[in-house]
This record gives C-alpha cells, structure tokens and sequence, in this order.
C-alpha cells in the first residue's frame, strides 16, 4: 500500500491532475495530510496530536493498523515537501459529500485541541480549509464546539 501511495505522490507530484482513475488510497492521504498538516502548525506534532491523527484515520476509513501507520507515515512525509495544500482539499471536496466534510472539519479541529492550546496558525489554517470545502463559519463552529466536547 505505501508504494502505491509513494508512487501517487512521487514523481508525479508535479502534476496533480493527471488523468487515470485515483484510488480509495488517495482520499485516504490526502484527509491525512490535511490531519498532518494541522498538528505542524504549532512547529511540533507532539505525541497527543498523532495519537489523535492515528485513531481519527483508522475509525474514519476503518483501516488496518499496518494501513494507517503507512497513510500517516507517508502524510507526514507529503505534508513537509507540499507547498499548498489545494490538491488535498480539492480531493475531499469532490469525493466527500456535505455532511462528511463538515465532519473532516471536526476531525480537524480535534487536532488543533490534542494538544490543548489552539494556536494562531492553527485557527488561520482551519479557516481556510473550512472555505476551501466550501463549509460554511457557521458550520466549522458547530464543528469545533462537538471537538471540544
């Protein structure tokens, strides 16, 4: 599964839109490397962080333990060389439907509180995000309020 994923994400990194069909795989990364990037948003995913990033992938995509440590390895991986973060909301944009990227957003959100300190960056990011899959303010609070929960 990880050279599948490293060969979607390697060489052809470059150009994200090429055609052929993309794989469950890909879906699977790409809320990984939202995830990822997240928790690097205070310059640290600490061990709370990838904690909740390993348990939010595996119950979300209902994974194996072998599949989830390669998705987030290999998130890890993608979200330190991405330079925008597009490419990865534009795929769970169009293969997730309304109410399963609001709930992304939760899972987002359950991140930035692992650590119990929401950063500044992490705020900005989620706003951003949050519009990226067209998921409205409103929404994200109600998101964010059920993370806190």
């Amino acid at each position: 599964m990880l050279d599948r994923l490293k060969k979607m994400f390697g060489a052809d990194e470059t150009d994200p839109a090429a055609p052929g069909h993309h794989s469950v795989d890909d879906l699977h990364l790409a809320a990984a490397v939202l995830l990822v990037e997240t928790a690097r948003m205070d310059d640290a995913i600490g061990e709370n962080e990838r904690g909740v990033i390993v348990d939010l992938v595996r119950a979300r995509f209902e994974l194996s333990d072998e599949e989830v440590s390669s998705v987030v390895e290999l998130a890890d991986e993608v979200a330190h060389n991405a330079v925008e973060l597009s490419r990865f909301t534009r795929r769970i944009r169009d293969d997730f439907d309304h109410d399963e990227r609001i709930e992304m957003i939760e899972m987002l959100w359950r991140v930035v509180y692992a650590d119990g300190v929401v950063h500044d960056h992490e705020a900005n990011l989620l706003r951003r995000v949050a519009g990226l899959l067209y998921v409205s303010d409103r929404e994200s609070g109600e998101a964010r309020k059920r993370a806190i929960a």
